[in-house]
């Protein structure tokens, strides 16, 4: 994990860590004390570090990770349950993008994910709101919102059973009960299952894949593929040729002919 992190000495210990890594920016739940449990605060920082992450142009990619060992314990619901009300739940301050991107707004830019231990209610809706997700093999899930008399509102109700399939999701959702890495990548939820305490690792591998493509057309495919989740293929479909002429347009295409004719790696600027 990241050596350091961004933090101003004069205000308390932040609950989100943020890093500059290259083009990656290094995303890190830090309360470990309290499993990552995500108070009001943390859900704040956790949005103002995905804005960061979409309003820069030289991030090209997210990797959200926990420092500790549990990646989170869920929502801290009696220090957030006095901010809901009568419309619900709003965490994102200026500057800030829903992490969850349940209130219609998607992020341009794709987030890897790395979970460790424990990783409840709002941190699989996490993984399910992120686009590529590596687990510790030991790591374990559980969806238990109506163990506590309230319904999943991060988006898993929408996401866990297009990802998984009905039944698989309903499953969990509905019981609460408590599963494991296994069946998670037997699910779909994650994409690779890896040793313990070489998640990190294995995300930033990837994100870091990623962040070395061309960022505008990652950004065109991402886009694309969530407008077909969100509007249906249709919409996506008129929009694939208006972006491939878009994109022929760009410095980064003329660099990607370069590099294939040469067989050489091409350095893409995001032009």
């Amino acid at each position: 994990m990241p050596e350091t992190s961004v933090q101003n000495e004069a205000t308390p210990e932040p609950r989100v860590t943020i890093e500059r890594r290259g083009h990656v920016l290094l995303i890190g739940l830090n309360r470990a004390d309290k499993r990552n449990a995500a108070d009001w605060r943390m859900l704040q920082e956790l949005s103002l570090a995905y804005g960061a992450l979409e309003r820069d142009p030289e991030l090209r990619v997210g990797l959200v990770f926990a420092h500790g060992d549990h990646f989170t314990g869920g929502l801290d619901l009696a220090d957030v349950a006095p901010h809901i009300g009568p419309n619900g739940l709003d965490i994102v301050p200026e500057g800030g993008i829903n992490p969850w991107q349940a209130s219609g707004e998607s992020l341009r830019k794709p987030v890897v994910i790395a979970v460790q231990g424990i990783c409840l209610t709002l941190g699989i809706e996490l993984v399910l709101a992120s686009d590529v997700a590596i687990a510790a093999e030991s790591a374990t899930f559980a969806q238990i919102e109506v163990g506590r008399g309230i319904l999943p509102f991060g988006g898993a109700t929408i996401r866990f059973p297009r990802a998984v399939g009905w039944g698989n999701a309903m499953r969990w959702i509905l019981t609460g009960d408590t599963f494991d890495a296994s069946e998670a990548l037997r699910m779909g939820l994650v994409q690779e299952v890896v040793a313990d305490g070489t998640q990190y690792r294995r995300a930033l591998e990837i994100a870091e894949r990623i962040a070395a493509q061309a960022p505008l057309a990652v950004q065109s495919a991402l886009t694309n593929a969530k407008l077909a989740i969100r509007e249906g293929d249709q919409a996506a479909e008129a929009q694939l040729q208006p972006e491939l002429v878009r994109l022929m347009q760009t410095e980064d295409v003329a660099l990607g002919m370069q590099a294939f004719l040469s067989r050489t790696e091409a350095k893409f600027v995001g032009r």
